[in-house]
């Protein structure tokens, strides 16, 4: 999935930030000193409901790494969440009757923690797969955090013993694997297409003794009424929510989607601008980014992505297409959609020399 330019509206929820202070901690550091140093005070940062911009994090993830000098720390992260850390998501985990529900729950309210990254759970044959996809700019070690933690939730439920079928992993490999080894015991593969967990149907689907169906669904409640609180604030995401599921019928105006989100479009148009965007902007990125996923799948056409995306013919999709990346459809396609790796471990289009895409 391509990564989509950060925004003011991507947060996280603070409980996670007071986890990265114990591991400091643990790791020999004085982690309230770092905390401080990018602009946490511990003794100011809120209930479990409060939550803190994005942005923020990522310098914590480079002074952290600094501090320690260990290129696992992300890995090693996941042992200092605790249920709490993700609200009432972690107690609707640990409810779950199966694994395959409790990654179906993520997918559905991982945004309650923090909307940095989709989930994708899906079932492929006698396996199931789930996928990490960040929406913005995160640092790899922070999908090392989250494949440990989704691993701890495994074990915590079904065994300790439990191992996935492999953990691959956009990043490139660190130069020493001992820890990622010890910690997630799986085959692991690096500078892969996805961040990707790959699970084995049985485990998923086995019954869990822990399962508690009636507080399950409370929790389901509680994270769907806190999401909803959450997201009505989010003018950009509720636009680009409009956008995706309308560019399937046809191109969208700015009145379409300001009459969807009960709104002037004078006042959509003021409420982006205090985000930084326009709706042309979230058009065009929302765009882009799906034209990439659907070509990635072979079960598209050029035709189909197409009309999938609004254009009114394939020369206007291939006009797009030639300015964000420089080539068209077909020839992105029959060379594999050239990627190139950033530091951030998501993976991005390779722009030829000379082409400028403004959101890489």
């Amino acid at each position: 999935m391509r990564t989509l330019p950060a925004t003011s509206q991507n947060s996280i929820l603070v409980t996670w930030v007071k986890a990265f202070g114990r591991a400091l901690d643990a790791a020999g550091c004085d982690g309230s000193a770092l905390l401080a140093q990018v602009g946490f005070d511990l003794k100011d940062l809120g209930g479990p409901d409060a939550r803190c911009p994005l942005n923020k994090t990522r310098e914590l993830w480079e002074v952290a790494l600094a501090a320690t000098g260990d290129p696992a720390f992300g890995a090693k992260l996941a042992k200092y969440f605790t249920h709490t850390t993700f609200h009432t998501l972690g107690y609707g985990l640990s409810a779950s009757s199966t694994l395959k529900e409790a990654f179906e729950r993520i997918q559905r309210y991982s945004h309650v923690v923090s909307d940095a990254v989709g989930y994708r759970f899906e079932r492929r044959g006698e396996e199931y797969h789930f996928y990490m996809e960040p929406a913005t700019e995160v640092p790899m070690e922070s999908i090392d955090a989250l494949v440990g933690t989704h691993l701890r939730m495994c074990r915590s439920l079904i065994g300790r013993e439990f191992s996935p079928l492999s953990v691959e992993l956009c990043r490139p490999a660190p130069a020493v694997l001992d820890d990622f080894q010890r910690l997630w015991r799986a085959p692991l593969h690096f500078g892969a297409e996805h961040n990707r967990l790959r699970f084995d149907r049985p485990s998923m689907e086995r019954l869990l003794e822990t399962g508690n169906p009636e507080m399950a669904r409370l929790s389901d409640a509680i994270s769907a009424r806190y999401l909803a609180r959450l997201e009505r604030d989010n003018t950009e995401a509720r636009v680009r929510s409009v956008v995706t599921r309308s560019l399937q019928h046809s191109e969208p105006t700015q009145d379409d989607v300001a009459d969807a989100l009960n709104m002037s479009p004078r006042t959509l148009q003021r409420k982006l601008g205090d985000c930084g965007t326009s709706f042309k902007e979230i058009l065009d990125e929302t765009r882009h980014a799906l034209a990439l996923a659907y070509l990635s799948e072979p079960s598209h056409s050029v035709a189909e992505v197409t009309h999938l995306l609004g254009f009114s013919c394939s020369s206007a999709f291939t006009r797009a297409f030639r300015r964000w990346t420089g080539r068209s459809p077909t020839d992105w396609r029959s060379g594999g959609g050239r990627w190139s790796q950033g530091r951030s471990g998501t993976r991005r289009p390779e722009a030829p020399t000379g082409t400028l895409d403004r959101n890489h």
